[in-house]
């Protein structure tokens, strides 16, 4: 288990740096490896776990949230931008209702 959280810890430093360099190709091999990581944990029993392991749980969960928001902000760039192009509303506001009600309070 020790082994697979230090891999793990890799491939999400691996992945912040695609993220930082936008390699769309590394990203997603980084998804691919994260995916097979967390597979072989699943099968980990929770009695493995002693306090190196959970140090290294503690830095991939704080590493994947850091990623997870790097991830969002690019996104939100990129709907930013491309709705500025066209002139449209984002894709999520499509599905709103275009009818207003006044509320007074």
């Amino acid at each position: 288990m020790r082994d697979t959280l230090r891999q793990m810890v890799a491939v999400l430093q691996k992945e912040r740096h695609a993220l930082a360099g936008l390699d769309v190709d590394a990203i997603m091999g980084c998804a691919v490896d994260k995916g097979n990581l967390c597979g072989r944990l699943g099968d980990a029993s929770p009695e493995l776990v002693d306090e190196e392991c959970r140090g290294l749980l503690d830095a991939a969960r704080r590493l994947n949230e850091a990623n997870r928001r790097v991830r969002n902000l690019i996104a939100s760039n990129v709907s930013a931008r491309l709705d500025a192009m066209v002139g449209a509303p984002t894709l999520y506001n499509a599905h709103r209702s275009t009818r207003r009600l006044n509320y007074r309070a």
